[in-house]
């Protein structure tokens, strides 16, 4: 019959008081240690019969009267303990059988291996370092509720190594991103988190108040106009990792907070910008995974350059065999894609309904690494202008598993435009469109001063470690996800 939960923890905290009564500090103190548990296991033929010290939390215990096994956990792995009344002593045995599963303990002791091949610590001394007041989750066999994991996730981290292993590899590979931009020159830069103007994206932004100043801040949407103030201020090759702030739905793909890598190169332009991708994210997968060639989600992915490469309206010609280049205006534009039920909005032009259809019909095909180029100026505010054509911009995204992974423009870095470009923006916000972007007169002023002709790019570093680890949510690979208050 299972124990109440409630009782559990009354039982524990009896311990503790008489652990306290007997002189026991059951909170420990400093503990330095010699060995990890994995280190041991894969030196022993080295350190056989040697003392170590090691430390960690117990998981299991095993055996009763005047000797006993169990097993603690690091953040290496697990190692099998052994500790007797006649080597410890009497008082540091009863201390021991006081402990419980969730306590962490301290050990010195011996190496050496049992009858039946586990290597083990044969402990000479034993401490108590903290006393677990509540029991582990489901008594150890791993915490299965989902919403759970993410509400509390050191509990997610304690006993699911699943998940231990996905943030260790999400380490791993923001740390080989750094290599690969430090490598090629890339400066790492900081910018402001709150911004008087929300700008940078097509988002709705969190608002807060600065109570010395009185005014109403923003937090950030997106990195990029004052990484392109750095533009011109001569820091020639810049990028940023850092937190973005969306006032938008949660889903598997989308959480309010997020992370961001951003990049700004003088001189270059969006091919370069692709070329730098493919080669980025492949060299990423290698160093984190040890292979170009990944699976996702059941798809075989390979992220080897180059990546197949289409303009928007030939995807969209190509998925749904309407042609967007014979299209004249907006009405034609609304007949053309009638069949999909698609809802227009007053200030709707022929290139958003374009991309509307593009982000219903084609994005969520796009299994294998794909690039698309050339999107619509009413959707790339702070794009070139494609001489060519000037409804297009010179802007790509690049997908991965039906869904955007980058997004990369040869910068606007004409004032005059760009003004004009946001005083378009500007009515389609009195129009209604919330998430349409703001005039920033500081940004114009700092265009005005000169910006080079750059390429810049944007990377999402969750959807690509969801991505790179396999993992359907992107909450998965958020330690703390934006979650609703949960009711009392």
């Amino acid at each position: 019959m299972d124990v109440d939960v409630n009782e559990l923890i009354l039982i524990r905290k009896q311990k503790m008081d008489e652990l306290c009564k007997a002189g026991y500090d059951p909170f420990g103190k400093r503990f330095p240690r010699t060995h990890l548990a994995q280190e041991i296991k894969d030196n022993f033929h080295k350190i056989e019969g040697k003392k170590v010290t090691i430390a960690g939390r117990i998981v299991s215990k095993r055996g009763h009267g005047k000797a006993s096994f169990v097993n603690i956990k690091d953040s290496t792995g697990v190692i099998q303990v052994y500790i007797r009344l006649d080597d410890v002593g009497e008082k540091s045995y009863e201390l021991f059988k006081k402990t419980d599963i969730g306590d962490i303990i301290g050990v010195k002791g011996t190496v050496f291996k049992t009858k039946v091949g586990e290597i083990t610590v044969q402990t000479q001394n034993f401490e108590l370092l903290t006393k677990s007041l509540r029991p582990l989750p489901e008594k150890w066999h791993g915490l299965k509720d989902v919403e759970l994991r993410y509400r509390k996730r050191y509990l997610d981290l304690l006993v699911n190594d699943d998940t231990r292993q996905i943030f260790i590899l999400r380490s791993k590979m923001v740390k080989a991103i750094r290599n690969f931009l430090d490598e090629r020159g890339f400066l790492e830069v900081e910018t402001p988190t709150m911004h008087t103007i929300a700008g940078g994206a097509v988002a709705r932004p969190f608002i807060t108040h600065h109570n010395t100043l009185d005014i109403d801040l923003y937090l950030r949407i997106a990195l990029e106009l004052h990484l392109k103030r750095l533009l011109v201020g001569g820091l020639e090759k810049v990028y940023e990792i850092g937190r973005i702030f969306r006032n938008e739905g949660i889903s598997t793909r989308h959480n309010p907070e997020f992370t961001m890598l951003e990049l700004y190169e003088a001189y270059a332009d969006y091919e370069d910008m692709m070329r730098l991708t493919e080669e980025m994210i492949s060299r990423v997968a290698v160093e984190t995974l040890g292979t170009e060639k990944i699976t996702y989600q059941g798809e075989q992915i390979d992220l080897t350059p180059p990546w197949p490469c289409l303009s928007m309206t030939e995807a969209v010609e190509k998925y749904t065999g309407i042609c967007f280049e014979s299209i004249e205006n907006v009405q034609q534009a609304r007949q053309a894609v009638a069949e999909y039920d698609i809802d227009f909005e007053v200030h709707d032009t022929k290139g958003k309904i374009l991309n509307e259809l593009f982000e219903r019909e084609v994005e969520p095909r796009l299994i294998k690494p794909t690039v698309i180029r050339d999107y619509p100026i009413e959707v790339s505010p702070l794009a070139k202008r494609k001489k060519e054509n000037p409804e297009l911009t010179y802007r790509f995204e690049a997908f991965i598993a039906g869904r955007e992974l980058a997004n990369a423009f040869s910068e606007l870095n004409d004032p005059i435009e760009q003004k004009e470009r946001f005083a378009e923006q500007l009515l389609r916000r009195k129009s209604g469109d919330d998430e349409a972007h703001m005039m920033d007169e500081d940004f114009i002023e700092a265009l005005e001063y000169g910006m080079p002709p750059a390429g810049g790019l944007g990377i999402g570093i969750d959807r690509l470690a969801m991505i790179l680890t396999d993992s359907p949510s992107i909450r998965d690979v958020i330690l703390f996800p934006t979650m609703r208050t949960r009711e009392k």
